[in-house]
């Protein structure tokens, strides 16, 4: 026994640093790993509330601030609201046979029923349809007079007309005319807004909306007749339950929303392009949208109040925005 631990200690003679400080390195080493398991099963066990945009409210039973109750699989382990939006990579996450596509392999293609306009007609059509998109403005007063169902889901039925990668049509639109479910929207965007407008916007953003008087405070938000919410849809579901991989699906919701704007000007109507930060998740859990879809727009729309008044803003002159090579 002491011949070994006499070759053991002149082994450490030979790195004098080790044969100091080697039990003190040992004991780090062992603690860093304890902590590094332990953060590990932390992590995984309240991975929905490491990770962003998160929103938390206290649950109370005699609380009646909101009418919407998060799911039980979206709260923690303290009982806390913790609502967020899923998190789903397309092009890691492929779902199925690589060599089944989701589209039938025999899809039927047909000829494409179209008749030629002259020269004379797509340049008076192209005129005709600058002239309106030309007239469109961002409303923020809204009278409260009530619109026809059938035109919003019109509306409505033009953007789903978008094009979208593969065909996956990847968005949402919900309507939404119920004076108290836009009572709840409204106070959970002016919460968030006014949030935004003191701390998260920073004082640069806020300077450069003072000319347009803009704040956090909605109205239009309880006195336009519709809101249009646009979700994007991370992924989708085949017939068999399993995910279904939607490709270039900001692309394809971006485009569905600039139609859906074009058909709310074109109908005769107006809207504003509403984006409220953090107010996502809370949004969606309260139209009820499962955690695929994330919000993209909050659309106003209805007809402008009487003494409704825009910004006289200038657009860009079409040299400054076409670069032509002939």
């Amino acid at each position: 026994m002491e011949r070994a631990d006499s070759k053991i200690a002149t082994g450490l003679d030979a790195f004098p640093f080790f044969a100091k400080y080697g039990h003190y390195v040992l004991a780090t080493v062992v603690l860093v790993s304890i902590v590094n398991v332990i953060l590990r099963r932390y992590s995984k066990s309240s991975s929905i509330v490491s990770k962003e945009p998160v929103a938390t409210k206290e649950l109370s039973p005699d609380e009646g601030e909101l009418s919407y109750r998060a799911p039980v699989s979206e709260r923690d382990r303290d009982n806390r609201y913790v609502i967020r939006d899923a998190e789903f990579n397309e092009y890691e996450t492929a779902v199925g046979p690589e060599d089944e596509p989701y589209l039938p392999k025999d899809l039927q293609h047909v000829k494409f029923d179209y008749k030629r306009p002259s020269e004379e007609e797509i340049v008076e059509r192209s005129l005709q349809f600058y002239k309106i998109a030309d007239a469109r403005r961002t409303l923020r007063f809204f009278s409260p007079d009530p619109v026809p169902r059938e035109v919003i889901r019109n509306i409505v039925r033009a953007a789903g007309t978008s094009p979208s990668g593969a065909h996956t049509e990847p968005w949402t639109f919900v309507l939404v005319s119920n004076t108290s479910m836009k009572e709840n929207i409204r106070e959970i965007v002016e919460r968030e807004e006014e949030i935004n407008y003191l701390k998260r916007m920073g004082k640069k953003w806020t300077t450069d909306l003072q000319p347009l008087k803009t704040d956090w405070r909605k109205e239009y938000l309880t006195t336009a007749p519709y809101l249009i919410l646009v979700f994007k849809q991370d992924y989708g579901f085949l017939p068999n339950g399993k995910r279904k991989i939607h490709y270039y699906k900001e692309m394809s919701v971006a485009i569905a929303c600039g139609i859906l704007i074009t058909a709310i000007q074109y109908a005769g109507l107006v809207t504003l392009t509403s984006t409220p930060l953090n107010c996502g998740p809370a949004l969606r859990v309260l139209l009820d949208r499962p955690v695929n879809e994330k919000l993209v727009l909050l659309l106003p729309v209805g007809y402008p109040a009487e003494d409704a008044t825009v910004p006289a803003l200038k657009r860009k002159d079409l040299d400054e925005v076409l670069v032509e090579f002939e």
